[in-house]
């Protein structure tokens, strides 16, 4: 039997946003189905709390060290322990899946690149974490028996911009599942005193998500709708590794010059529970970032029966198609137009929830890992 190990010591539980969820569904997918391969995740201590579910369904291996130091992590742990791991346990490939491969590896490498961000955008980046993807990235891509992405978009800029080969570069989408158990929405709407209608907008305040262009949308839709809140939900920008600063400071400072503070519900992190609350009672999910190599909280909407408004940027018009209301990143009367639109026309409201719940139907994690497996076993037969 072949020995697959799934390197998820980058993953910090709770700090590294959008591709913490897509790992840890598309894992769910693999636990739900019988396999020929034998998986083993290695994994920070952090995982057996943060995803319980995931240590019970794999063998998991546990490394000597915390995800709170990341220089200890990366040179203790990736280069050195999960090296000697994976030779002692005789792993016949290894899937990094956090963008990029340790300079120590043992045997076959699969890689996910999850976008290329730092490309497109170095302002948003420190000049460390800049030179360490500038450095790491291309070379992993050049080591790696095969690519993962999460969408077209991300393999395409992937074969574009490193120039990997095209036959070498697969997509695996993200999934999504309906949660057997509901919050109660009158529950999380008394937690969070949240009265009437309002927007929700899932995102850490990292500069690329945009959160700036949706109040100055609000600050419009209040003239005629001042009974709307947006509700922000997700960690600060500045508690997360990879930006050069986050826009909490500035978000605030122009939620103040438009007097809108009472409009604004910035709640932090939510359980996931409760954000599948906020999804089934917001009038939509309002998502402007300016790049994403997927978008993984669409899914999360329309599968909640959220209808979806997003920028018409990056893997997002990829990910909507014709089941969401698509705008330009940047322009805020566009985005406010929308907003009325969903606000005053409950037909449409309803025409976009039903369009998203169908295409959310093509995004199951089974799926996921179908594409996934199939990944691993040609990996796992050529040859270089």
């Amino acid at each position: 039997m072949n020995k697959v190990g799934i390197n998820l010591l980058w993953m910090v539980p709770g700090v590294v946003g959008g591709s913490e969820t897509y790992t840890t569904r598309t894992l769910r997918g693999l636990a739900e189905r019988y396999s020929d391969l034998d998986y083993t995740l290695f994994a920070l201590p952090e995982l057996a709390t943060s995803y319980p579910d995931l240590a019970r369904s794999f063998k998991t291996v546990y490394a000597p060290v915390s995800g709170r130091r990341k220089p200890t992590r990366v040179v203790a742990g990736e280069n050195t322990w999960l090296a000697r791991q994976c030779l002692k346990r005789r792993i016949n490939l290894v899937h990094h899946a956090g963008g990029v491969i340790p300079l120590v590896r043992p045997g076959r490498a699969v890689l996910t690149i999850h976008d290329l961000q730092y490309i497109y955008y170095p302002e948003y980046f420190t000049r460390s974490k800049l030179a360490y993807l500038r450095k790491m990235v291309p070379r992993s891509a050049d080591a790696a028996r095969l690519i993962l992405t999460p969408s077209e978009y991300t393999r395409r800029t992937v074969i574009d911009r490193l120039e990997a080969d095209p036959s070498i570069v697969v997509v695996v989408p993200h999934g999504i599942s309906q949660r057997e158990s509901e919050t109660s929405v009158a529950d999380v709407r008394a937690n969070y005193d949240l009265k009437g209608r309002f927007f929700l907008y899932p995102a850490s305040t990292f500069p690329h998500k945009n959160h700036l262009v949706l109040v100055q949308a609000l600050a419009r839709v209040l003239e005629t709708h001042p009974e709307v809140t947006l509700v922000l939900t997700g960690a600060r920008g500045s508690e997360q590794w990879g930006t050069a600063r986050s826009t909490e400071g500035r978000l605030a400072e122009e939620i103040r010059t438009l007097g809108i503070e009472e409009r604004v519900r910035p709640l932090g992190y939510v359980s996931a529970r409760d954000l599948d609350a906020l999804y089934r009672e917001a009038v939509a999910l309002t998502f402007p970032s300016r790049f994403e190599g997927f978008g993984a909280p669409i899914l999360e909407a329309w599968s909640r029966g959220c209808p979806v408004i997003a920028a018409d940027a990056t893997a997002l018009p990829e990910i909507v198609g014709d089941a969401g209301y698509l705008i330009s990143p940047d322009n805020p009367e566009d985005w406010a137009n929308a907003m009325w639109d969903l606000l005053e026309d409950s037909d449409l409201r309803l025409i976009y929830a039903r369009a998203g719940a169908e295409r959310a139907l093509k995004f199951g994690w089974a799926r996921s890992a179908d594409v996934l497996e199939d990944a691993y076993r040609h990996a796992l037969q050529t040859t270089l």
